[in-house]
């Protein structure tokens, strides 16, 4: 399970995890230590077996999310008086990184004494001690001189806390056990310059297959209808309100984009924000409230199949689709957070699949200017049946300047014109955006073929291109292509929207895509389309029905505009060489996609139920119920 949490504070207020101040005292609080979690990031570095989940079930924590929650609040307090020199969470390997990482960051040392730790069992070795990763807990470096303040506010919390040592001058890490030296390392050597291993990386030996994939092997698709229906009730694309309904997501009610939509939007009101003056240092934030709110997206994005298929690519569009959400919102993007899950490095063949999915990850980021601030990595996820596919999971915020500028992904009038910024299909590519794509997984069962490639060059033109337009008022809704293809994009616009618990708004389009021609054989064709517009002569060769509809080729935005800015649209996109089609109009009661194979209708709220209902069917039905399937 990955996880994106998201904190907010004035600029002057970001806390350091350095131990400054030589001679100021070194703080535990939290719960007391004990041997849950024991060596829990060594147990992560290890294949998983049956026998080794017998041996290392101890290096499993055990969270209190009361206690953190009484934890955070009490160092949030005291973060507020000034007291605070340096304060670090007890994470991975404890006390052991907590104590040389604080160090190591200051230039300078510090000095515990292990027997005046909490502890939770009696006669716990120091091993054990420098090593549990029990959870809640943070090791804080406090102001010589006002320890009382310290105590008082973790007493009014009803918090465990014990001074433990003290910050030296000697750069080193000195662990005390009753008096009796323990460990006595330079803290740098720990936090810093530890070995790094250039391992040896080999491209896997099932690429070749999936590069031989064509789609000659595949047949084309004889019921488009049902297609569609199948993607929006696959559990990747189908809504995730059976997860998100159990929790409160208006908490506060700073949600202004709530599940749903390409990205969460949330409203950073003046009281979201700590307190302005901390200690000595007085805020410059001005007071009126124009000036205060904040509105940030959030998205969380990855495609785990594509980076299977090709690991760089696959790192790319991971990035470039999270940016694309931002963009579909109104947002720019600001910093990235990632966790990268794969299987065991020492094997060549899955330390080439980090290092390649990191390269294209890094690129991206570059790109489109959102750093990696922070992230982790989740290694020897794999058992004796083989790895996980890779997963490098990107996270990204951005920062929507204006309220009027947040976009949701749903159409909003009748009469609004339906449009498609980048190409409708990529004819460079042999697989027209097929490999590795929804379609393929779900209708024909094969997890195959090279995925559509990411030119991040013109995606962040189009990303640009696209909040221009958001911020001139011009556009109404926007939403990506991404799995599932245009026709799942075109379905979400109609079907996304929730007024009400219990209560969709479902609005029809009618869609042309008939200037893409039926292909007459198997592959990409060049010949013209009969009987197309003038103006779409030379839009498209000859492209598959199954490809125009549920091919994922990269880079492109369903839009709507009002009609009185469709020209107005469509004449600044040609200047900036940006694709751009006029596909059809908001309105009715369907969606009704018009090629050149014939038209296509779907009832709305049929794609809706299954879209909104099949993960709960899908648990109901592991339950005994009835499951999805009957209702395809």
């Amino acid at each position: 399970m990955n996880v994106f949490c998201l904190g907010v504070l004035r600029h002057e207020q970001i806390a350091r995890g350095a131990a400054k101040g030589i001679g100021n005292p070194v703080f535990y609080v939290g719960p007391a230590t004990g041997r849950d979690g024991l060596a829990g990031a060594a147990f992560a570095s290890q294949d998983l077996t049956e026998a080794s989940a017998e041996q290392q079930r101890g290096a499993v924590q055990v969270g209190d999310p009361f206690m953190e929650k009484l934890v955070l609040e009490a160092c949030l307090e005291l973060l507020a008086t000034g007291a605070v020199a340096g304060i670090q969470d007890m994470g991975a390997a404890g006390l052991t990184c907590s104590t040389c990482e604080t160090a190591a960051r200051a230039g300078t040392g510090i000095e515990i004494e292990l027997s005046k730790v909490p502890q939770r069992v009696p006669n716990m070795t120091p091993y054990e001690i420098m090593l549990s990763e029990s959870q809640e807990r943070m090791l804080i470096i406090v102001h010589k001189g006002r320890e009382e303040e310290v105590k008082r506010i973790f007493n009014k919390w009803d918090l465990p806390w014990a001074e433990i040592g003290q910050v030296t001058d000697t750069g080193r890490m000195v662990v005390k056990d009753h008096g009796k030296v323990i460990a006595d390392i330079p803290a740098s050597k720990l936090a810093n310059e530890a070995p790094v291993y250039y391992r040896e990386s080999r491209e896997p030996a099932y690429l070749k297959e999936i590069r031989a994939f064509r789609l000659e092997s595949v047949p084309q698709t004889q019921d488009p209808i049902s297609d569609l229906r199948r993607l929006l009730a696959w559990p990747t694309i189908a809504s995730k309100n059976w997860v998100y309904r159990q929790y409160d997501h208006m908490v506060r009610d700073g949600s202004v984009v709530c599940p749903g939509s390409d990205a969460a939007v949330v409203r950073i009101k003046e009281d979201s924000l700590p307190p302005g003056d901390i200690g000595d240092v007085k805020s410059e934030i001005p007071n009126p409230k124009s000036e205060i709110e904040k509105f940030i997206a959030l998205t969380v994005d990855c495609n785990a199949t594509y980076v299977y298929l090709d690991p760089y690519e696959g790192g790319k569009i991971a990035t470039a689709e999270a940016a694309r959400n931002l963009a579909c919102s109104g947002a720019m993007p600001l910093g990235t957070t990632d966790n990268l899950n794969f299987g065991n490095p020492y094997y060549p063949e899955v330390f080439w699949q980090l290092k390649e999915s990191v390269r294209g990850l890094a690129e991206a980021c570059r790109v489109f200017n959102a750093p990696v601030t922070g992230g982790n990595v989740s290694l020897y996820n794999q058992n004796p049946h083989g790895a996980i596919d890779p997963t490098p999971t990107v996270a990204m915020a951005g920062i929507i300047e204006k309220p009027e500028y947040i976009t949701t992904q749903w159409f909003k009038d009748e009469g609004d014109v339906i449009m498609l910024l980048g190409e409708a299909v990529d004819t460079n590519d042999a697989l027209l955006g097929l490999g590795g794509s929804a379609y393929l997984k779900t209708v024909h069962g094969l997890k195959n073929g090279t995925p559509p490639r990411c030119d991040l060059v013109k995606e962040k033109m189009l990303q640009d291109a696209l909040r221009g337009w958001i911020q001139s008022g011009a556009v109404k809704s926007a939403h990506d292509c991404s799995e599932g293809g245009l026709a799942v994009a075109l379905a979400e616009c109609c079907i996304s929207q929730l007024i009400a618990r219990d209560t969709p708004r479902l609005i029809g389009a009618e869609v042309d895509l008939s200037f893409v021609g039926p292909a007459s054989n198997l592959s990409p064709g060049a010949s013209k389309t009969p009987g197309a517009p003038p103006e779409r002569q030379d839009a498209l060769p000859a492209i598959r029905l199954d490809a125009l509809l549920f091919g994922e080729t990269q880079g492109r935005i369903v839009i709507s505009v009002a009609s009185h800015n469709a020209a107005k649209v469509l004449a600044q996109a040609k200047i900036l060489e940006i694709p751009a089609t006029r596909l059809g109009v908001v309105g009715g009661s369907k969606l009704q996609i018009k090629t050149a194979s014939g038209g296509l209708t779907w009832d709305l709220a049929g794609l809706h139920d299954l879209w909104w209902n099949s993960i709960a069917r899908a648990g109901a039905w592991a339950l005994g119920g009835t499951g999805i399937e009957t209702l395809l």
